[in-house]
């Protein structure tokens, strides 16, 4: 099998460069959207794996749809239709008027690892298992009701990022050097933990407040899994490869989701003994909400497989999007002085210098929020969203797209349109204050699909609520805590994009000094750390 599918390559490589590939175009209403011309059997897998290892898929994918002046394009994967888009009104067709068609997703190998047979909610296809899921998620687990009960939890998580960064300015009177995207990810961490395990840390943690070893691996294997989850592993789209692991991606994704559960399923499994012993009275998080649910006839309602995968799928859901985005903006910000100052002016008038930042502070703080809106538009977490599947045959913006299609939302495309954005490359959160009236809240939510904050319709993020939360926090405390700048002798801060990644190619670096009244900071020392 494996001599076969070498030589099977070879020769679709050896046709790609005998022959020159054409572009699939534009011929009437019934056709598939434009794209490049696929080779019998493996499609256009050639030019994909040709692309991962000059560029990135995401560079090619873009390249050849600029190439071709179109805003929605198909590629054939193997026998599966790749439907690509990049415009946010087609995007609204396939998200709104016809959301219940795309409302499931591919059977890939990572999400198999790491969903144990697709029994959670994002990654799960359309059917009974996706619904009961998610009416879990959406009643249970991530209600308004739900976000009010944790809400101290959340502050508690707050206090300690503050304490953190706080204490890394201690090491001089002009203030200490701070790994952000430490400070971001591992307080995203943090509070997810929180809210779910009711702990901060899985080891001992460091008496500082940052992360120790066992929260260091496990963040690196959230970030592990999710460069891989949907990255267009090639056995996803020729399954008789599944096993053979030819590009090294299922031992990685096994890897990283072992050591997720290493810290997972001991915790996991010590609460639903508890729960079958009676030892637990009143839920004190997510995870006891999980493993009391019982239905009409007081039997549990989830099994243990499905609580575990449920668990994963919230951990890994809730510690990107927010980091990224305060990463880089903070490094937009320290290249924009008059900008960054703008947001702290903001933080001063709303909460003054006496206190630390509030959730009930968040309606009014439109700039900081305009801040990250403009991060998530510039700078999105990924290339794409998660594939949506097609359940039937259809037509969207005079195309036709067939039954299976795997369709794919350009986060890139959308929120950088020069059609849709003004300078797109320029870094203007100024630009999502226009039009929005006296007394009227800045949301980070974007239901134009002008760019992609977080996912929309059926297919949803159903931590909207707790993810712009979560967010807002993260932005408003760094900002208003500590005054920011560039380290000495460096000039500006290099905004290189990694290779392949969506992350600045190098952690931000910046020099933090506590800007607020000594009173503010002085309760750090005394909360409790674990």
């Amino acid at each position: 099998m494996l001599n076969f599918s070498i030589l099977l390559l070879f020769i679709t490589f050896a046709l790609r460069y005998l022959f020159k590939p054409q572009w699939r175009g534009k011929a009437n209403q019934s056709s598939l959207p434009p794209g490049p011309k696929p080779w019998p059997i493996v499609g256009n897998l050639p030019e994909l794996i040709k692309s991962k290892k000059k560029t990135s898929v995401s560079h090619w994918i873009h390249s050849f749809m600029k190439e071709m002046n179109t805003e929605i394009a198909c590629i054939r994967l193997g026998n599966a239709h790749v439907i690509l888009v990049t415009c946010p009104e087609i995007s609204r067709e396939f998200l709104k008027k016809h959301d219940a068609v795309f409302a499931s997703r591919p059977l890939t190998m990572a999400t198999d690892v790491i969903s144990k047979g697709h029994l959670s909610t994002i990654f799960a296809p359309s059917g009974d298992q996706w619904k009961k899921m998610r009416k879990i998620m959406v009643s249970e687990m991530l209600s308004k009701a739900r976000h009010q009960w944790l809400y101290e939890k959340r502050v508690e998580e707050a206090d300690n990022l503050v304490r953190y960064v706080h204490n890394q300015c201690k090491i001089s009177d002009e203030g200490g050097l701070v790994n952000v995207r430490v400070a971001a990810r591992h307080y995203c961490g943090n509070v997810t933990r929180k809210l779910v395990f009711n702990r901060r840390y899985f080891g001992e943690g460091k008496a500082d407040g940052g992360p120790g070893f066992e929260e260091e691996e496990y963040i690196e294997a959230i970030f592990t899994f999710l460069a891989y989850v949907y990255s267009f592993c090639v056995s996803d789209y020729l399954p008789f490869l599944r096993g053979l692991d030819l590009e090294g991606h299922e031992t990685i994704v096994k890897e990283a989701t072992r050591v997720m559960n290493k810290y997972h399923d001991p915790i996991i499994e010590d609460r639903i003994r508890n729960r079958r012993d009676d030892k637990i009275d009143e839920p004190k998080d997510l995870l006891d909400v999980l493993v009391s649910l019982t239905d009409d006839n007081d039997i549990l309602l989830l099994s243990m497989d499905e609580i575990k995968a449920q668990i994963c799928e919230i951990m890994i859901a809730a510690v990107d999007n927010p980091s990224n985005a305060l990463e880089w903006a903070l490094a937009e910000l320290l290249n924009k002085p008059e900008t960054l100052q703008k947001a702290m002016d903001e933080l001063d008038n709303v909460v003054g210098k006496d206190r630390l930042v509030q959730e009930s502070d968040f309606p009014q703080l439109n700039y900081v929020k305009a801040c990250a809106r403009e991060a998530f538009r510039l700078h999105p977490i990924s290339p794409f969203i998660p594939p949506h599947v097609s359940v039937i045959d259809t037509t969207v913006a005079g195309y036709f797209i067939p039954k299976g299609s795997h369709v794919v939302l350009s986060r890139e495309g959308m929120g950088r349109n020069p059609k849709v954005w003004k300078d797109p490359y320029e870094f203007k959160p100024e630009r999502h204050l226009q039009g929005c009236n006296e007394g009227e809240e800045v949301e980070l939510t974007e239901p134009e699909l002008q760019f992609i904050s977080f996912s929309r319709g059926r297919r949803g993020c159903p931590g909207v609520v707790l993810g712009s939360s979560m967010t807002t926090m993260l932005f408003a405390r760094l900002l208003h805590s500590f005054n920011w700048s560039i380290p000495t002798n460096q000039g500006t801060i290099d905004l290189s994009q990694r290779k392949g990644e969506s992350f600045l190619a190098k952690p931000l670096l910046a020099v933090a000094k506590p800007r607020l009244s000594p009173n503010v900071y002085s309760f750090q020392g005394k909360r409790k750390i674990n």
